[in-house]
């Protein structure tokens, strides 16, 4: 008896472990879409949003409250299911400044470097 709910135990286990991968990947064509957005600025980057290129909305603050300091780097994963590569960027500052720079190839690019 113990024999047989390990054997049905596992099967699930391994049929559970089959979906889950078979739907996470539905949406991935297996490409590399993380950044690492980098400050080179004297100036926290206080809000970072990221958008498919050509939309008009900048969608929400990627940085969720926590601002990237002078000299320091965020990884982000750009993945959403899209298959898309091309991004807009936008960095605020905390004076209201903002550096946009649009038609970022995600797949290609490993970082983002703020001047």
């Amino acid at each position: 008896m113990r024999l047989l709910m390990l054997t049905i135990t596992s099967a699930f286990i391994l049929t559970a472990c089959q979906q889950t991968v078979f739907v996470s990947s539905s949406g991935d064509d297996g490409r590399n879409r993380v950044v690492d957005i980098v400050n080179r600025t004297n100036a926290p980057i206080q809000q970072f949003y990221a958008s498919k290129s050509g939309q008009r909305s900048k969608g929400q603050d990627l940085l969720m409250g926590s601002a990237i300091g002078p000299d320091g780097y965020r990884t982000l994963n750009f993945n959403d299911g899209s298959r898309t590569c091309i991004f807009d960027f936008i960095a605020e500052f905390p004076n209201g400044t903002e550096l946009r720079r649009d038609g970022i190839n995600v797949c290609e690019e490993v970082a983002w470097t703020v001047f």
